[in-house]
């Protein structure tokens, strides 16, 4: 099974590409199968990690940054594939 883990916040005015910087230096130990990072406007930043994995295996996630780096509380989901195209 592969799960994917959501990882988005948004970054304190002026600081996304430091938000970007940070969360790309971050060490997931297991690596995952797959990590992508995306960005959008105001400063948004998202992490998408995939595993080879049960749903709700253990898996290690990134941690909240320092809290004057962001604006909110980092959002968190957790999916399963359904299949691609």
């Amino acid at each position: 099974m592969t799960v994917a883990l959501m990882w988005e916040a948004r970054a304190a005015d002026g600081r996304g590409a430091e938000l970007l910087e940070w969360a790309r230096a971050q060490v997931l130990e297991p690596a995952p199968s797959r990590c992508e990072f995306l960005t959008a406007p105001r400063d948004r930043v998202l992490v998408l990690t995939w595993w080879d994995a049960p749903y709700d295996a253990d898996l290690p996630e990134l941690p909240e940054p320092r809290s004057e780096m962001i604006t909110r509380a980092v959002h968190r989901w957790r999916f399963e594939s359904a299949g691609t195209r």
